[in-house]
């Protein structure tokens, strides 16, 4: 086994619960680790037996552009899409924050994080 991760994918997005949220956005940070088979592309040297971190990417931008209330509405799709494009990821750690929410204080991100394995 082994493990891909994309740190600090940015997006601006438009989650949350407030209306305000809806019309001006925020700043998003997104943190994705999978867990793959990597001993076939390490001796290959091919893209093809791999877990290619483009279409990772482009997952997670897809799915933070569609609107959600809740960043864990937003991180179940981006699991769900990934298990299901990606037969081999059998692990997924996944961390969506919101930079600077507005939650009436001085608070530099609200994070979630949630795991999943492959059933």
């Amino acid at each position: 086994m082994g493990t891909i991760k994309l740190q600090n994918i940015r997006t601006f997005s438009f989650h949350g619960c407030l209306e305000e949220e809806e019309k001006i956005g925020s700043d998003y940070r997104v943190d994705l680790e999978i867990k793959t088979d990597l001993r076939k592309s390490s001796t290959t040297d091919h893209l093809k037996d791999t877990v290619d971190y483009v279409l990772l990417n482009k997952i997670v931008v897809e799915e933070m552009d569609i609107r959600s209330n809740l960043l864990e509405h937003v991180g179940h799709r981006i699991i769900t899409k990934i298990f299901k494009e990606i037969p081999s990821v059998s692990r997924i750690i996944l961390a969506v924050s919101k930079l600077n929410p507005p939650i009436g204080g001085d608070v530099e991100a609200v994070t979630i994080e949630m795991e999943e394995y492959r059933n």
